[in-house]
């Protein structure tokens, strides 16, 4: 959702040398980002500031927190621009408030309401497309071992269990776009989850991929890159998919849809009305209606309809 932001400065700064410094888990985003000159890791708060000492004119800061502009501030980066807000404003030396209009938007909004407040030149329609690189695409090919149609599923997400649909759910959906859709099932995610992705490949066909824990960034960039559907929870390798065109369909419960959803009209969200949602909880306290109430039928349904348009 930042690739929007870091195509506008490119365009403000035609001639400069950008440099993305990100957590270790994302940062190889950005290497297929032609806007990007380099990609550092985030380390050690006094070790990152060292590093950054006297090579920077300008940081401009997508994140919310004091940290990172504190982190800038104390690498004596002389101009230090970001959102004015966690009581950072101080720290700052060209400020940006948070206009009400950007509030429920998606946060490709949000980035883009930020360098317009900065006083930058914005896209009508931020670019946040993801193209894989073609050595990224070959390897998820390579991991897949067989020939497809693929569905990519997503059981998993890192915010917490109450994003989460049940997994049996998600076999009963896999194992349906199996028999009556023809698609290979390749379940993606982490080290963590794969337990669970185990549990719930034990319901489908033996040609099924369990992949969770398996691959690099890049490679499940290329993986996903390959399934003519992903089939996922609000999670990042949601929003993976969704910048490489492949059509998405989200199950979304306790966050806010509005804010994280899919970018894109070939995307569906798969939701129900609950009063209690959204409460943007990471353990639901009380009976987890928000997902409890989101059918496999409904899933399946807009599973169907992505995957015979793209088969069409």
């Amino acid at each position: 959702m930042s690739l929007g932001a870091v195509r506008d400065l490119r365009r403000n700064f035609p001639s400069a040398r950008i440099e993305v410094l990100a957590r270790g888990w994302v940062a190889d985003v950005y290497r297929a980002v032609g806007e990007v000159d380099s990609v550092r890791r985030v380390g050690r708060f006094l070790e990152d500031a060292r590093s950054l000492k006297g090579s920077f004119d300008a940081a401009l800061l997508l994140t919310n927190s004091f940290g990172t502009a504190l982190l800038a501030y104390v690498a004596g980066i002389p101009e230090r621009w970001g959102y004015a807000r966690d009581g950072r404003g101080p720290l700052l030396t060209r400020r940006a408030r948070v206009p009400r209009g950007v509030r429920g938007w998606s946060e490709v909004y949000y980035y883009r309401a930020m360098l317009a407040g900065l006083g930058l030149h914005v896209s009508a329609s931020p670019d946040v497309s993801l193209a894989a690189p073609e050595a990224w695409r070959s390897r998820g090919a390579e991991i897949l071992g067989g020939e497809g149609p693929w569905i990519g599923v997503n059981p998993g997400a890192a915010y917490g269990s109450a994003k989460q649909w049940m997994p049996e759910r998600f076999a009963v959906v896999a194992a349906r776009a199996g028999r009556e859709l023809g698609a290979r099932v390749a379940i993606v995610g982490a080290a963590s989850e794969r337990t669970m992705a185990e549990r719930l490949a034990k319901s489908l066909p033996a040609s099924a991929r369990v992949l969770c824990g398996e691959t690099t960034l890049p490679e499940l960039i290329g993986v996903i890159s390959r399934c003519g559907v992903f089939l996922t929870n609000d999670s990042g390798p949601m929003h993976l998919a969704a910048a490489q065109g492949v059509p998405v369909v989200a199950v979304f419960g306790p966050t806010d849809w509005r804010e994280t959803a899919p970018v894109g009209t070939a995307h569906r969200v798969v939701r129900e009305d609950v009063p209690c949602a959204p409460c943007k909880l990471r353990e639901c306290p009380i009976d987890h209606a928000c997902m409890k109430t989101v059918t496999v039928d409904r899933v399946f349904d807009a599973v169907q309809d992505l995957w015979t348009a793209g088969h069409a």
